[in-house]
Parts: structure tokens; sequence; C-alpha cells
């Protein structure tokens, strides 16, 4: 007996009702402004034909304020499963055109059922955000749905991947769930992001700012470090997730999508050794070294923008997915300081949950001086690195390039912090400090008692280098475990990686370590 056509029709209406969102001519009106309405990002993140809806027809519980009369097709998100690159993937998409993409009871709990999904199977979860904040008309049920949000986010954290894309406005509290997940993709033109907009920050401060000084997509990148990508537009956000995703594994207790079929390169790269100055003080672009280690020069830099002495990102050595962690020399000549080391020790940390194995490239003389740093506890952030590689169980490599002195070489991962390589350049000088600072200390009256000060100054700087600072010394006494040429960094690399895709750790039995944030 074939289906009543009446309920087939019924069923059309409120499909292409849902499907219509608000209308052809706001969908025409935001196509004119360059950007895509919610259910198209979605679109354009899965692959054609694979994208599985939940709730499409779910409606709003708002009662009071006329909004009972109001229909709210999906409740102003839409959520659901797709497959990115062969591999399933959640993803919600906040639908401005419907009630400004408030969140209300319905609209959050969509958003939670969805998240739960992706925790039992596994998958990693990707969020558009572009809402108005919480429906007022809902009240404290709307700030419920928040903390609800919230808490998945939380017990995500660590079992699959988590990225944020802010592609509209996202303000108060609507800020904290993307500021939970791993990664923040934001777009330039369209998108704004802070717990306090300009007005309420002059009523209440008299400050007077403007929303491209706190909460453009320059400003967080740059300033606070909120985000870590910057997307031109709506498609090219979709570009940098697809390439993110490239890197990740589906949750923790899976492998990187590492590509062990690429052959393991044994060849040597003589040009990586013109990269580095003659003198060891003359900075260099560390990302130029990077490019010549990595598969095809692919270097996907995290937070670009945010601390740039220290450079972060995903590449490939002969197919295996790394981490790399680098000190940038023509950047406060690579040191170390409070928002570096905030950088460095989440990235690390992120590495570690999801078995990323870690290559860390240093360059290092110390953690920045000044008393500004040590006013604002660059002892605690500091710490954050040695906890971050401390408490890492994959992989962990380390080429001390040139400089590697005092607290900083243990917070770039020395022997002692866990690496399981550790490869120097002869270049390498490690020590507890710089000559020039180590002979001020020690032998500053034989140098006031020279005939020719700077004569003897040089003779003692060179002799504190040979004796005290040589790659060698550290590899004589097992803190290196070879000196090599750089042009055999990348084979030798590659080949420690593939040895080490084996490692298994175990640490004390414990709920979690309590990292100094």
């Amino acid at each position: 007996m074939a289906i009543d056509q009446k309920l087939l029709d019924e069923l059309e209406r409120r499909q292409a009702e849902a499907l219509a969102s608000g209308g052809p001519e706001r969908i025409a009106k935001r196509h004119a402004q360059g950007r895509l309405t919610a259910r198209e990002r979605l679109d354009g993140l899965y692959a054609p034909g694979t994208f599985q809806e939940f709730g499409l027809h779910a409606q709003h519980a708002t009662r009071g304020f006329g909004m009972d009369k109001k229909s709210l097709p999906t409740d102003g998100v839409i959520t659901g499963i797709g497959f990115v690159d062969g591999r399933p993937v959640a993803g919600f998409s906040q639908d401005f055109m419907i009630a400004g993409g408030s969140l209300g009871s319905v609209h959050a709990h969509k958003i939670c059922e969805l998240m739960d999904h992706a925790a039992r199977a596994g998958m990693p979860i990707i969020g558009f955000n572009d809402s108005g904040g919480a429906r007022i008309q809902e009240g404290v049920e709307s700030l419920s749905g928040y903390g609800q949000v919230f808490n998945r986010n939380v017990l995500m954290s660590g079992v699959v991947p988590q990225i944020a894309v802010i592609c509209g406005p996202c303000a108060g509290g609507a800020v904290y769930s993307p500021a939970l997940m791993d990664f923040l993709i934001m777009t330039r033109h369209s998108a704004s992001m802070f717990i306090c907009g300009p007005e309420v920050i002059r009523a209440v401060t008299g400050q007077h700012t403007t929303t491209e000084e706190i909460g453009s997509a320059e400003a967080h990148a740059r300033d606070s470090g909120n985000i870590h990508f910057i997307a031109e537009d709506d498609r090219h956000a979709l570009d940098l997730a697809h390439q993110l995703l490239s890197y990740l594994p589906s949750n923790n207790m899976s492998e990187p999508p590492h590509r062990l079929e690429t052959e393991v390169t044994l060849r040597d790269d003589p040009q990586i050794e013109a990269l580095i100055p003659s003198d060891p003080k003359a900075p260099y672009d560390v990302k130029d070294i990077i490019a010549r280690l990595t598969d095809g020069g692919e270097f996907m830099e995290v937070q670009r923008d945010f601390a740039q002495n220290l450079v972060i990102g995903f590449g490939r050595i002969d197919g295996v997915v790394l981490g790399i962690v680098a000190n940038q020399p023509k950047v406060k000549a690579g040191t170390l300081d409070i928002d570096a080391s905030d950088k460095g020790a989440r990235f690390i940390r992120f590495c570690n949950i999801f078995n990323i194995p870690l290559l860390t490239l240093v360059d290092v003389p110390g953690f920045l001086p000044g008393v500004a740093q040590e006013k604002q506890g660059i002892i605690r952030h500091g710490a954050k690195m040695l906890f971050a590689y401390g408490a890492s169980t994959v992989p962990k490599i380390t080429v001390i390039m040139r400089k590697a002195y005092g607290g900083a070489f243990l917070a770039m991962c020395s022997r002692d912090m866990g690496a399981d390589l550790v490869l120097a350049w002869p270049t390498a000088e490690i020590a507890v400090m710089g000559a020039e600072g180590a002979i001020n200390i020690v032998y500053r009256r034989e140098i006031d008692a020279a005939e020719d000060k700077a004569a003897r100054r040089s003779e003692l700087i060179d002799s504190y280098r040979a004796e005290f600072a040589s790659p060698y010394q550290s590899a004589a006494r097992l803190f290196v475990h070879d000196v090599i040429r750089p042009q055999r960094t990348r084979s030798a690399v590659s080949l420690g990686l593939r040895s080490l895709l084996s490692k298994r750790e175990t640490r004390p039995p414990k709920k979690h370590g309590n990292i100094p944030l």
C-alpha cells in the first residue's frame, strides 16, 4: 500500500521551509557581502552528498514576547555529520538569518546532542559561530544552554579535536565555547569577538575603543593570541579547516594521518648549510630551515602573528605527521617570553594528546630579561614549557642548531626533559649562559688587569666556547646523542621518527598534573 501523498507533501513542505533559511532575498544579500549561509558553510566542508542532518525539524521552546507565534526553522543552528577526506566529522553551523542565530534551549540541546555523538563515535567536531548571543526571551534557560555547551567542550577536550570558525559576531558568554576548543579560525572582515563591546567598555570604564582594536581578527591574532588562523573569507576558512584536519587524527585513540608508504629520505641537503650565518649572533629565519626539512616545504604555521619569537605548526617528514616548535632568531633573538611560553606549551600539549610526534629546533639565548616580564610572571609562564614537554609521552626529537643557554635550553626539550633523540650541529653552544656573560662574571678582574683588554676578552670567549659550550662536551656526557652536519638533519630526523613510532611510555597513575597556569 503506497504512502499517503499528503504525508509526503507535508514532509517536503517542512524540509523546504527549513532549507529556505531567511528566504531568497536575505540569502542574496548575504552573498552580495561575500558571505556564505550557515548551510553553505557545511556544504563546503563536507564531500558532496555525505551530510546527514540532525534536528532539521527542531523548533524553539520560547514562550512570551510573541515568540510562541513565530516559526524558527532548525531553531537557528544546523547540526549533523559528513565526510571530509573519507573521515566522518561532526559539524554545527549557527544561522544568523534565523533569530540572529541566538542560542536558546533547543538550539543548545542540538549542539550538545551532536557533541555527545561525536565523542561516542570518536570524530572531530567543527563549529561555525555566527550568533547574536543568548536568546533574551528565554532568560536563564539560554544561559543554562551555554553552560551545557561549555561542559561538553571540556568533556571532549583531549578526546576528539575541536575546531571553531568565527565567521560572524561572537560576544559575551558565546566566546567561551570557541575559547575552550583546540583551534580557532576567524574571518578577517565579517567576524568580531569580545566579552564586552566598545559601548559597554565606554559606559563602565570611560575608555574609548573600537571593535577593530579589541574584537577584530587582527587584534586576536596579533595581540591577545586568542585565535590561531585568520581567513580572508568563508571559503578560505573552509580551506584552512580542511588543511588542519589533514594533520589531525580523528580522536585520541587513533594515529595521525601519516603517509607511511612514503620512502624514507637518506639524502643529504647541502643547501640547508647555506642558511646559517657564520656570525653566531646574526639572525636568520628559522622558517627557511623548516622548509628544507618538511615534505615539499609544506608547513602549516599556527598562531603566525602572535609571539613571533617562537614558531609552531604542523608538517610532515617523509610522510610522518609532526608538530614543530622552533625558536625564531629574527624576532627578539629567539628568546622565550611570557607569550611564547604560553603559545608553545599549549601546542605541545595538543600534540601529546593526539599522538603527534614533536620536533624541536633550538636556537635560544634564554628567557627574555626585564622588569615587566618578571612582574607579569615569566617564572610561572616559562614553567609551562617545562611542564608541557616533561608531561609529553609522544616521540620527541630535538635539534640544537646554535645557542641553547640556561633554563631555556631545558625548556626547549633537552634530553633531561624527555627528548628521545637529541642532535646538535657543530654550530651549537650548550651552556649555563653565553660566553660573553660568563667571562664577565668569572674573569672580570683578569680582563681588567690585561694590557689588551679586547684581545684577552676575545681569547677567553673562544676558550669558554671550546671548553664549556662545545656540543662535543655535551655529547661526551651523553646529553646529546650525536653531533651532525646540518645537511644530514632531514635524514636523521626521518629515521628517528620512523624508529620512534612504536614508542610506549606510561606515567604514575593520577587524575592529571597541576600545570602552573
